[in-house]
């Protein structure tokens, strides 16, 4: 049994846009650097504020804040680290005052992609720089096999990656909207977000464009 309930908010409060030129697939990290800096550059400068950028892993946050930091390095940043403890992580979110302005960066599916309230003009915007597809490794291939056998072709990669990945996208981007008064921006970085199969997983209230 299921229930599926309307979201609260309108699709007005939520600008949502897609990033087609860029990829974050393992084999094109290197060339999304630079997209990714750009982008994020030319959003702050549009409408500058506070922002929370999501990456798939420390490595490639790292690498992302310092092509940032090289190409734009008027843009405020602060970066979440690998063992922060309770002062560290209240001392990462007590940058997002009300009328602040700059961009933090956190891992998908960590500390601060879900259970993080930010209303207001303490969070106006989040990059999302993965589809946050689980590793792929032998026990999910495995789990994949299992899942193609037991449900049909193609649900063992849907149950194993696909729906896990972007639950962690809606999460993060839920960040974003968190009153009936808030108002933001996603912008979701990778090609994949325009497939038909991926567009079909996000919520329905959200206007893609």
């Amino acid at each position: 049994a299921w229930l599926d309930v309307a979201a609260p908010f309108a699709a007005h409060q939520l600008q949502v846009r897609v990033a087609p030129h860029i990829s974050t697939r393992w084999r094109d990290r290197e060339a999304s650097l630079a997209p990714i800096a750009d982008l994020v550059a030319a959003q702050y400068a549009r409408q500058p504020g506070n922002y929370l950028c999501f990456a798939s892993s420390f490595d490639y946050l790292q690498r992302v804040a310092a092509t940032l930091a090289q190409r734009h390095p008027q843009v405020p940043q602060w970066q979440q680290t690998r063992e922060m403890d309770d002062a560290s992580r209240a001392a990462f979110l007590a940058r997002f005052t009300e009328g602040g302005q700059g961009v933090g960066l956190a891992v998908l599916g960590g500390a601060f992609a879900e259970g993080v309230d930010l209303p207001g003009t303490r969070l106006i915007g989040a990059f999302i720089a993965t589809l946050g597809l689980p590793q792929v490794n032998a026990v999910n291939d495995a789990m994949q096999c299992a899942l193609d056998e037991a449900m049909g072709p193609g649900q063992g990669y849907a149950c194993t990656y696909l729906y896990p990945g972007l639950r962690k996208v809606v999460q993060a981007a839920g960040r974003v909207i968190r009153t009936e008064h808030d108002r933001g921006v996603v912008v979701l970085m990778d090609d994949r977000f325009q497939r038909a199969e991926v567009r079909a997983l996000l919520p329905r209230w959200w206007q893609v464009g």
